[in-house]
């Protein structure tokens, strides 16, 4: 068997972005980013007369941040000093929705910051990476983090033996989302988030069969 393996999203998890995000649509693109629920592309409305943006206009938006703006984001606290001492346990690999144009970035941006992982720049539903991870690498255990319930959904139907934490490690938008139904727990905090998946990864136990902790 494999070392085990845990398969991190990076923005409102390791990274923060919806307040860079906020910032800069704000100074840019006279965007007024407000979440008021689970609806991202709700959030964005135009200063000058509050009209919501169509969704075909949020995706570009996204796009050039990430093409020109990532400098502004910055580390969810307790995120590094947790990928250090996880990586000590288990392989990382970091699945995330920027898509390919910008996984060179993304793996630049958190090498810096001392998690040199690799990077999967994905687009869409997580489930199909997460069982392709898993038949490569053959882990003898796995847990995947992300902030969106979506991608556990998409997780638990392609890999149920994949324990799932939702953690949404925003401040500014966490107590907005609810916990995802798909997730065997919610977490924000990465201390606690720490302790949470070093003992499913000593316990070593699958998580399809297993009782949710």
């Amino acid at each position: 068997m494999t070392r085990p393996l845990v398969i991190t999203d990076c923005d409102e998890v390791l990274m923060h972005m919806v307040v860079p995000f906020a910032q800069w649509v704000d100074e840019a693109h006279g965007v007024l980013f407000r979440m008021e629920d689970a609806s991202f592309a709700g959030a964005l409305k135009r200063k000058e007369c509050g009209t919501p943006l169509e969704a075909a206009e949020v995706w570009p938006l996204l796009d050039g941040f990430f093409r020109t703006e990532m400098a502004r984001q910055y580390p969810i606290r307790g995120a590094m000093a947790a990928m250090t001492a996880i990586g000590a346990a288990a392989d990382i690999v970091v699945l995330t929705n920027v898509g390919p144009a910008h996984q060179a970035a993304r793996g630049a941006q958190l090498s810096a910051l001392g998690l040199c992982a690799p990077v999967i720049g994905s687009r869409g539903g997580k489930g199909e990476p997460v069982r392709r991870l898993l038949d490569e690498r053959k882990p003898s255990v796995a847990v995947f983090i992300d902030d969106l319930a979506g991608h556990h959904a998409s997780v638990a139907a392609a890999a149920p033996e994949v324990w799932r934490l939702h953690m949404v490690g925003e401040p500014a938008i966490a107590g907005k989302i609810a916990p995802a139904p798909h997730a065997h727990a919610r977490i924000d905090d990465w201390g606690a988030a720490q302790d949470w998946i070093l003992a499913r990864l000593s316990q070593n136990i699958p998580a399809a069969g297993s009782e949710q902790v």
